[in-house]
């Protein structure tokens, strides 16, 4: 499977123009060109599909991974997103109102159908499904099961908690177990957690902290209203020179230790296991990706 750099992941209100053209020029590694919440009335949806396909044939957004937010399957809008939307420049969806397996089943095959009707190779579309209620944080294991497509599973935060009922507290302590369980089901199976999003866009002290606690959790980006929240996202999800430089010295200890046949390694008074060589892998490639992306654009 394509390794995707997902630090940042902007939602855009794809008929807006300035709002378009703003992303366009932004950091973010994935911009979520939006259909669904943010454009009303209805009638604007045409309007954000055509922006969408004008923008991509363009060229503008080359240096981003695209994956517009389509509406759900109950909407009516879902075959019309799609059907235009499958074209050179789009990477995938992010599927909303992913509630269940069935749901990601059946926008795999809605995808499948129009690759095959459209000439274009099976899977080239990638799914990052939403998950926005109680019942598909508990699914969210299931979710991320039912389909090959699915590259990354994202947290909706404020949908869940009116579903749930519950309070979005100034200390965010109602959404610490969702979170976990989300990240959890992601590694579980090799797919990128991606946190929710922060609505006080201007409090980028308390983004800080939740970005502090998306980390430990196990994420590896996070959705975002604005690109002034980018560069601390940026901050917070790519390796420090530091773990850089630390995670090569572990694997040159570790290689010379396996081919002198000393079996561990020994760096800095500590042993170093199989965990702190996946871990310091791990850091290495996500290093590698964010200097490709330096280099390439993506």
């Amino acid at each position: 499977m394509t390794q995707y750099l997902m630090r940042s992941l902007m939602f855009v209100p794809a008929h807006n123009d300035k709002l378009m053209n703003s992303a366009a020029r932004s950091a973010a590694d994935v911009l979520l060109l939006d259909i669904e919440d943010s454009v009303q009335p209805s009638s604007n949806k045409q309007v954000a599909r055509d922006k969408i396909e004008a923008f991509v044939k363009s060229g503008a957004f080359k240096t981003h991974y695209v994956f517009p937010r389509v509406n759900d399957r109950e909407s009516g809008h879902l075959l019309k997103d799609v059907h235009q939307l499958t074209i050179d420049g789009v990477d995938g969806f992010m599927y909303p109102k992913s509630t269940t397996g069935q749901d990601v089943y059946f926008f795999d095959k809605l995808l499948e159908t129009i690759e095959y009707e459209k000439g274009i190779t099976k899977g080239t579309f990638k799914i990052i499904p939403l998950i926005e209620t109680a019942a598909a944080v508990l699914n969210a294991q299931e979710i991320v099961q039912a389909s090959d497509r699915v590259v990354g599973i994202a947290y909706g935060s404020e949908d869940f908690i009116t579903d749930l009922q519950g309070i979005h507290d100034a200390e965010h302590e109602s959404l610490f177990t969702p979170r976990a369980l989300i990240a959890m089901a992601a590694r579980a199976n090799k797919v990128i957690p991606i946190d929710t999003v922060h609505i006080n866009v201007h409090d980028l002290e308390d983004l800080e902290h939740n970005l502090v606690t998306a980390k430990k959790l196990g994420f590896e980006g996070m959705l975002v209203l604005n690109p002034k929240e980018i560069p601390l996202v940026h901050q917070y999800f790519s390796p420090a020179e530091k773990e850089i430089r630390e995670a090569r010295e572990m694997l040159q200890l570790s290689e010379e230790a396996e081919k002198d046949g000393k079996g561990v390694a020994i760096m800095n008074g500590k042993f170093i296991g199989p965990p702190m060589v996946a871990t310091a892998k791990n850091i290495l490639t996500k290093a590698m990706l964010i200097e490709n992306k330096k280099i390439n654009g993506k």
